[in-house]
């Protein structure tokens, strides 16, 4: 498989239709999905237009695999962290909302991504910038993604191709091989993304690819979270008035 031309070349399409002088904005975790996210976009634009945003929750413990990212790409970054806005906000709805703690541990979960998100629209609002997503297929295709958090933004390069696509796609790039195969993990539950899913990338591509699966429990499993996270990947449904119809 080798798409990176016609990566890069819809990438340059997308901003001289929708943002001809303007900057990319994008969120670096250190892995492989937005590591492969920020290459294409330097290949596409040149680095002088990209800029990266690292977003630790306090302290981030694979935080220099951004940095190594950032160096290796030699792009302008900023570090913004997010802990005080998340202790703020989680504290005060504490205060006022009683909720059983497994609701309270999704919301620990999913609010960080969206105060991330809001972050980059932040800085992509002080530099003309568009950012952004960086999720791919298989992430999409069982909904590991937070709606209006990671699952949002202005472009998506790589959301039509599998984890195990990205990683061949960030070979091509020349991407360091320790950031295309890093443990993908949410970093917040101390939890790799396929101990939390219950199966392996390996398994939900080639099944997405050739629906080919042997275990018929994970074949059930991935069917029903498919199902069940397809809001996330449509447009808001809107009430459209009789005259309207």
């Amino acid at each position: 498989m080798s798409e990176l031309n016609n990566l890069i070349e819809w990438i340059r399409n997308y901003f001289l239709e929708n943002g001809k002088n303007c900057n990319a904005i994008v969120g670096i975790s250190g892995g492989c999905d937005s590591s492969v996210t920020a290459a294409l976009l330097v290949k596409a634009l040149g680095k002088d237009r990209v800029i990266g945003v690292l977003m630790p929750n306090g302290n981030q413990h694979d935080i220099d695999c951004s940095y190594q990212l950032i160096n290796f790409l030699g792009i302008k970054y900023y570090v913004i962290n997010i802990e005080d806005a998340f202790n703020g906000l989680t504290n005060e709805i504490d205060k006022k909302v009683n909720v059983d703690a497994k609701s309270f541990d999704i919301y620990k979960t999913n609010t960080p991504a969206r105060i991330r998100m809001t972050t980059l629209y932040g800085i992509s609002g002080l530099f003309n910038g568009r950012v952004a997503n960086t999720c791919n297929l298989s992430e999409d295709y069982v909904g590991y993604s937070t709606k209006y958090g990671d699952s949002a933004g202005d472009f998506a390069p790589i959301s039509n191709f599998t984890k195990t696509e990205v990683r061949i796609l960030g070979e091509e790039l020349g991407l360091p091989s320790n950031l295309i195969y890093k443990i993908p993990e949410d970093g917040m539950s101390n939890k790799s993304d396929e101990e939390k899913l219950g199966f392996t990338y390996e398994i939900l591509d080639k099944y997405i690819r050739t629906g080919e699966i042997d275990d018929l429990k994970i074949k059930e499993k991935i069917d029903r979270m498919n199902k069940a996270n397809l809001h996330k990947l449509t447009l808001m449904p809107s009430y459209k008035k009789n005259d309207e119809r």
